[in-house]
């Protein structure tokens, strides 16, 4: 499993994820910093991505499109620094490889973590 760190998370999670063994690469790195979110997931499905990020708009993208990839795992936390969650979303990623390369959203905030597996469809 391989991470693109969003823009609107620090360039320090590449160095924390890869200290942890997460192949990852910040979106500075690949493409245009002012790149819309729907060209981030295009490129994040082309190239076997998994989105890590702060941006709600994933998740909404996903709900609209009942894409099926890439996985995307969110942060949902005030400090989103790799200094302050980012031990709580390594635990998680090591814990749900497999279904976030099947396909996965995957939320971590800091006093749980919840687990969707894609596409995401209506609740009925």
């Amino acid at each position: 499993m391989k991470l693109l760190v969003d823009m609107n998370l620090s360039p320090r999670w590449v160095a924390a994820l890869t200290e942890a063994g997460v192949e990852a690469a910040h979106w500075s790195t690949l493409g245009a910093h002012n790149a819309p979110d729907p060209v981030i997931m295009a490129y994040a499905s082309a190239n076997d991505y998994v989105v890590l990020t702060h941006d709600l708009d994933f998740s909404a993208i996903l709900a609209a499109t009942h894409g099926e990839k890439p996985s995307v795992v969110q942060i949902r936390a005030e400090d989103v620094s790799p200094d302050v969650i980012g031990s709580q979303v390594i635990i998680a990623l090591r814990q749900m490889v497999s279904e976030l390369e099947d396909g996965a959203l995957l939320t971590v905030d800091p006093s749980r973590t919840r687990l969707r597996v894609l596409p995401l469809l209506p609740r009925g």
